[in-house]
């Protein structure tokens, strides 16, 4: 049984075509049921993937009642999935269903292997932020995550149940997908597959979205950053101690003190920066600490949508 878990976002010029597609593709291969997430969309893919449940009797739909992030949804997936693995996959038809049939093949045939399959890609046809975020975000998590230099942190993977299992005991509402499979098992595996070319809408990833991302990766699953503003710290604290002996040593020997509003201005400012930049770090992760403890949700489901009962 294999869950094909969708987050929609403002994908009603695509959603159908996806399904369509997915169905025909795999009707004759696999049983599997589909999860459409509907991140709080702003155009008709509510109507688009309720048309889709009332066609199909393996489609369910989980209305969110406000935007989440594509992290948070597809935590709302997977806490809804009954397969014996799950596939992750955009709803912008840039996913192909030849690559998810490539995928879910592989998956299986390498089950004993690997828990998740990232897909990679020989060129990525991305718009210039997510292009950009992509890389930025990769380079960081080889040092905030120990990610393998050589995977690529895809958001169309595979994996199995108990990957699956381990990842929806995070309850904490500041979700980083990749950073809970690289701190849950290290039996990853990928494939090569096609990337298409996006061909309606544009992506919902905004600079402001992947610093968000980045901000949940860095500071939800790593203590990096609070590594480096102490070794920032030490190491100008280190050049402030040893510039004040050369300014003594001048002062005895030759009776030369260093004068200049601008020299003490510069330093006045570096040293605040970091002590501000320090303080902003840990005002962070205390900020979380706090939100967590209260209990904000990772996602709230307003009305679910399945063919066989109706309800919602």
């Amino acid at each position: 049984m294999i869950s094909i878990i969708i987050p929609v976002f403002n994908s009603e010029q695509t959603i159908e075509t996806l399904v369509n597609n997915i169905e025909k593709t795999l009707e004759n291969n696999y049983e599997f049921e589909l999860i459409l997430v509907n991140d709080s969309s702003e155009d008709e893919s509510e109507k688009k993937c309720k048309d889709l449940v009332q066609k199909h009797s393996n489609i369910s739909l989980f209305s969110l009642s406000k935007n989440t992030g594509e992290h948070n949804a597809i935590m709302a997936g997977l806490n809804n999935c009954s397969g014996d693995y799950a596939v992750i996959m955009s709803d912008d038809l840039q996913h192909s269903t030849t690559a998810l049939l490539e995928l879910i093949k592989y998956g299986i045939k390498e089950k004993d292997n690997f828990d998740v399959v990232y897909t990679y890609y020989s060129k990525k046809k991305y718009g210039f932020f997510k292009n950009l975020g992509s890389k930025f975000n990769n380079l960081v998590a080889n040092f905030l995550l120990a990610k393998p230099k050589n995977l690529y942190l895809s958001s169309f993977k595979f994996m199995n149940r108990f990957l699956i299992q381990e990842i929806i005991k995070y309850q904490s509402p500041f979700t980083y997908i990749d950073g809970l499979i690289l701190g849950t098992t290290n039996k990853i595996g990928k494939i090569k597959v096609e990337h298409s070319e996006r061909l309606h809408g544009k992506s919902g990833y905004t600079l402001i979205k992947l610093l968000q991302l980045w901000s949940n990766m860095s500071t939800s699953f790593s203590i990096f950053p609070l590594r480096l503003s102490l070794l920032m710290g030490s190491i100008l604290s280190f050049l402030g101690f040893v510039l004040a002996i050369i300014f003594v040593i001048n002062k005895v020997v030759n009776n030369i003190f260093p004068t200049g509003s601008a020299a003490i201005f510069v330093a006045v400012t570096i040293f605040s920066g970091v002590i501000l930049v320090s303080v902003g770090l840990i005002g962070e992760y205390v900020g979380r600490m706090f939100i967590s403890l209260n209990k904000k949700p990772q996602f709230v489901i307003r009305n679910s949508f399945k063919k066989k009962d109706n309800k919602k």
